[in-house]
């Protein structure tokens, strides 16, 4: 269940469990910011495209200008699609000011939104600068666009995570995961700096929570995290969801 706190500006998901998790959302200012790299980045890629389109304008003027229109729709719909998929919801702008396109719902983005919310994103531009998209974003709720709106997608920005405790937390146990150094890398790169707090949160605040309930939330992250990265049984084996877990933790967090 999803829940909005106007003062803070922030998506509250509560699990079945009752368990509240807060999701930052990114204005339109933070935004049009993002967008404004992006669109460097798509003119960089156009300056270059030119250069190779250029040899059309030799056959005729017409038909180059044709193709170059044709071109810029798709490299600036196309580098949305493209970032957006390999880099889990960001772009070159995204990355750079910490915002990551997500599912309404905190769950993880499929290809369709993010082809849906990148091909109305010609819309959203209209008539100039993104004015259509802007006034939109202003007026909803959850700081949507048009193409977000279809998509059911929504932007979060993630400030930089604070250095937890990690020798309260995590005791300097044996962690049979380090033992598989290129699955650990692999964790570190797969996974998200949502999923990753959400599962060290879980940990901090598992004694706030029903026993019963902690051992169905644990199982819930612990299966999200065993389809991440797909580790060898000796590296599993006899391990309960939450020394599981934090075995995770303690290869997200510390060095």
């Amino acid at each position: 269940m999803t829940m909005l706190n106007g003062k803070q500006n922030a998506l509250l998901i509560r699990t079945p469990e009752g368990i509240v998790f807060s999701l930052l959302l990114a204005g339109p200012v933070t935004r049009l910011l993002a967008w404004t790299i992006d669109a460097a980045c798509i003119g960089v890629l156009m300056s270059l495209s030119s250069v190779v389109l250029s040899v059309w304008s030799l056959v005729s003027a017409e038909l180059w200008v044709a193709i170059s229109i044709v071109t810029y729709f798709a490299i600036s719909i196309g580098y949305g699609i493209l970032t957006e998929w390999f880099w889990r919801g960001q772009t070159v702008g995204k990355r750079v000011l910490r915002l990551r396109v997500m599912d309404e719902q905190g769950l993880r983005l499929q290809p369709s939104q993010i082809v849906v919310r990148n091909m109305l994103r010609a819309v959203d531009m209209l008539p100039l600068f993104y004015l259509v998209g802007g006034v939109v974003c202003l007026a909803s709720r959850r700081a949507q666009r048009l193409g977000d709106i279809a998509a059911n997608t929504i932007v979060v920005r993630y400030p930089a995570l604070e250095e937890p405790d990690l020798e309260q937390l995590l005791p300097d146990k044996f962690n049979s995961f380090r033992k598989f150094p290129h699955l650990a890398a692999r964790l570190r790169q797969r996974a998200s700096p949502e999923e990753s707090s959400i599962a060290l949160r879980a940990l901090l605040r598992r004694n706030e929570m029903d026993p019963r309930d902690r051992v169905e939330l644990f199982g819930e992250i612990v299966a999200h995290f065993r389809e991440i990265v797909k580790l060898p049984e000796e590296a599993t084996f006899g391990l309960t969801d939450e020394q599981y877990l934090r075995n995770v933790v303690d290869i997200l967090f510390r060095a």
